[in-house]
């Protein structure tokens, strides 16, 4: 195997495990954060395989916006704690 077979596989391996513990964790932000290195792991995937542009585009638009706004949503949300 080369060099680049090893490290998809490692990608692959962290895309996987970060999606179970993001589908598997009880916390909402702690969930989200996982995604972020779920999606972050797949644009590594991405970049490995020459795609560069859509490595990028995964990074803007789903790690920079869209986990973002379920982080932003999930604290907006959150009832505030009896003090």
């Amino acid at each position: 195997m080369t060099a680049t077979e090893i490290l998809f596989l490692v990608f692959a391996v962290i895309a996987v495990g970060s999606a179970l513990l993001s589908m598997t964790s009880k916390q909402l932000v702690h969930s989200a954060l996982w995604l972020v290195v779920t999606l972050g792991a797949i644009a590594g995937c991405f970049v490995l395989m020459t795609a560069e542009f859509v490595a990028w585009v995964q990074v803007l638009v789903y790690v920079g916006s869209i986990v973002v706004l379920v982080i932003f949503a999930l604290m907006m949300t959150r009832q505030p704690a009896a003090g």
